[in-house]
């Protein structure tokens, strides 16, 4: 398999890196990746990504990236040396200084692909895995990378392991697309007519359509508020993964059964992400398991967009009460309405306003700063 793509000016620690995951459709590791890519590249640095597939390829090759789809998100144990055999054959012709595995499934098939030669390998956990054999894989890297304190605490806890031997690194949003001088006024009108929106308050829930994301809580409240607020209506944008249809339906049940069967619009996995915030009055985060400060949250934040948000016991919020939105309580949908009341009572849609959400964002939550120390994390597990 030829090498199409090397750089001649690339950093003379990493060249060429392989990030490998399960899928490249919706989610917030996926986008992660995408980002992560164009960036390496833009620094001179060849970027591969190994997935199952997935609608976000040509985001990958569009930005000077390459991606090779292999079955890396398939957990039978059964096949999985043969792919490991297959995926060794893969990183040799690729030869990459290092690979970053960003999932369970793929950090083991590269366990037992990376050898002769053994390629530095890092890896980055994501959230608050169960303690177990098969989780312990994501610590196994030479280079560990967790997205908040709280994972790092969570893995240490469970492992038994010392806590300097991991690296913290947010997840960052690139403040350049997130601005509200960059987006297209017709794609958001069009949006809005395509799901009536006009005239309407639009209280937004960004995520996979999982029960994790808490989409009753998200109902309920929107339903409580057509009384004080009647031009209310719900947005739920998030990808449907062909096992999640029957949860699917029993949403669109309970959306009837509270009378707002026409009032929740269920938009899919969109591309158009810093429109969708632009578009929304209030960006609602009601995730039942946060191991980190979600992309959502901070991606609203830079678009001006005030967030409600669930917490998560040790987890340093960014949203402030007030400030740039309101915390509230899992699964408390009294909670979420009295939230948007607050919210929509007290004008968050001055300049002022707008402008001081997207300052509470801290530095280490952007994407150059991000970057920055995934690359050093990079040069450090080549340096050994």
């Amino acid at each position: 398999m030829a090498v199409l793509g090397a750089n001649s000016d690339c950093s003379p620690k990493v060249r060429r890196v392989v990030q490998i995951l399960p899928e490249l459709d919706d989610g917030g590791v996926e986008r992660g990746v995408v980002e992560l890519s164009r960036e390496l590249v833009s620094r001179g640095i060849d970027s591969w990504v190994i997935s199952d597939g997935g609608a976000q390829i040509p985001q990958i090759l569009k930005h000077g990236g390459h991606h090779l789809s292999f079955d890396v998100n398939i957990k039978n144990p059964f096949t999985a040396l043969t792919r490991a055999v297959r995926l060794r054959w893969i990183l040799n012709n690729i030869s990459p200084d290092v690979i970053h595995a960003r999932s369970r499934v793929p950090a083991w098939l590269c366990r037992m692909a990376n050898r002769n030669p053994r390629r530095p390998f890092v890896t980055t956990v994501h959230g608050l895995n169960s303690i177990s054999w098969y989780s312990r894989v994501m610590i196994s890297g030479d280079r560990v990378i967790t997205v908040s304190d709280i994972v790092r605490d969570h893995v240490c806890k469970g492992y038994k392991v010392d806590p300097s031997t991991m690296t913290v690194i947010q997840r960052g949003v690139d403040l350049t697309s997130f601005c509200r001088s960059a987006i297209d006024a017709a794609w958001i009108n069009s949006f809005r007519r395509e799901h009536n929106l006009m005239g309407h308050f639009v209280v937004t829930s960004v995520g996979r359509v999982t029960w994790l994301k808490d989409y009753e809580t998200f109902i309920r409240s929107i339903a409580w508020c057509v009384p004080e607020i009647p031009e209310i209506v719900g947005l739920i944008v998030g990808g449907i993964r062909p096992n999640k249809r029957s949860y699917l339906e029993e949403l669109q049940t309970l959306a009837d059964n509270e009378g707002v069967g026409d009032r929740i619009i269920f938009a899919g996995m969109q591309s158009r992400m810093p429109e969708i915030y632009a578009l929304s009055d209030i960006l609602v985060n009601a995730s039942l398991k946060m191991g980190n400060m979600g992309r959502t949250v901070v991606e609203s934040l830079a678009m001006e967009t005030p967030v409600i948000s669930t917490t998560w016991p040790g987890l340093e919020n960014l949203v402030r009460n007030g400030v740039n939105g309101q915390i509230i309580e899992n699964q408390n949908p009294e909670q979420m309405k009295a939230a948007i009341r607050e919210i929509r009572s007290d004008d968050y849609t001055t300049p002022q306003r707008r402008a001081e959400i997207r300052k509470s964002i801290p530095a280490e939550y952007t994407l150059d700063s991000m970057v920055d120390r995934i690359v050093q994390v990079y040069e450090s597990a080549v340096a050994g």
